[in-house]
């Protein structure tokens, strides 16, 4: 895997450098007092950069009007799937890497992590998920241990990516559909709190959908601003979906993001009928592009395996 950061400036490459320290402080204190056998040998074995600061093709423009900077995206290897648990063991690496980049601006990047064991990364290599194929083609090692070479790919033929694409696609569009079932319900009765809840299922499921239909892969998380950062990079169509140009625009969709714990858990949230009604509207936005951007992969899937027959 390749190591060299030689095509990011010398200030990206500092950071990235930080990022690493900060993720390795961070799960060793996690980890430094346990009286579990299993944690004391936990270990990280690789630390990947993946996507744009990988390929190249970066966006750092936080001085135009948009302000619109890419993230670090990160893939961390972990020697136990335990380890993967990233509510258990992953939030306060979170919490710190925001924290060093919203208060303490030492980093001036925002970081995107996801954690799989060896094992995992290397069984989507063998089954030919297009988004673990990249990670090992694409991708730049900024931290590995000697063993953890990634698995040659193994992609898939023509036939099998269409049937696949086509399995996810038709399970997991109505899947949000019924979701939006509940929303018009919701809506109609009055329930705010539980169609915000709702609206969240539904955009979470549809981020799902595109991203198993292009890549074969996404996230085990509920956050909904990581997935939106996932789903945003395969095509530009969806970062059309929600306005972002005010900063009540930027609050409704964390509103919605919040919702996933808040409007199920917590009696100090609000969200009104015309906040839920513009919700809805982008919502149903994003299920249009959704379906269409799927229709199409499946459609260029379809060509490719007819070319083969």
């Amino acid at each position: 895997m390749k190591s060299d950061l030689d095509h990011l400036p010398a200030n990206k490459q500092r950071e990235l450098e930080r990022v690493v320290q900060l993720i390795f402080e961070e799960f060793e204190d996690a980890f430094a007092l346990s009286k579990h056998e299993w944690k004391k040998k936990g270990r990280i074995l690789k630390i990947v950069l993946y996507g744009s600061y990988a390929r190249g093709g970066w966006v750092d423009e936080p001085h135009t009007a948009k302000g619109y900077k890419s993230d670090y995206d990160l893939l961390i290897v972990v020697n136990d799937k335990r380890l993967t648990d990233r509510v258990k063991y992953w939030v306060k690496v979170d919490d710190r890497l925001m924290r060093e980049y919203g208060i303490a601006g030492t980093l001036r990047t925002p970081v995107n992590f996801i954690v799989h064991t060896l094992a995992e990364v290397n069984d989507g290599l063998a089954h030919g998920r297009y988004f673990f194929m990249d990670v090992a083609k694409d991708g730049i090692a900024l931290y590995e241990s000697e063993d953890t070479e990634f698995h040659e790919p193994k992609p898939k033929t023509p036939q099998q990516a269409l049937a696949m694409a086509r399995e996810y696609f038709e399970e997991w569009f109505p899947a949000a559909m019924r979701r939006h079932d509940f929303v018009r319900f919701g809506m109609e009765k009055g329930h705010l709190k539980e169609t915000a809840f709702e609206l969240h299922q539904t955009t979470e499921s549809l981020y799902h959908c595109v991203l198993l239909v292009v890549t074969f892969y996404t996230p085990h998380v509920h956050n909904l601003g990581f997935l939106r950062t996932q789903a945003e990079r395969l095509d530009a169509r969806l970062t059309y979906v929600w306005p972002w140009s005010t900063r009540k625009e930027r609050a409704m969709f964390e509103k919605l993001k919040e919702a996933y714990v808040r409007a199920r858990y917590s009696k100090n949230y609000r969200i009104s009928e015309e906040e839920l009604n513009w919700l809805r509207e982008r919502v149903e936005e994003l299920g249009r592009v959704v379906h269409e951007l799927c229709s199409e992969r499946i459609a260029k899937l379809e060509s490719i395996a007819r070319q083969g027959d």
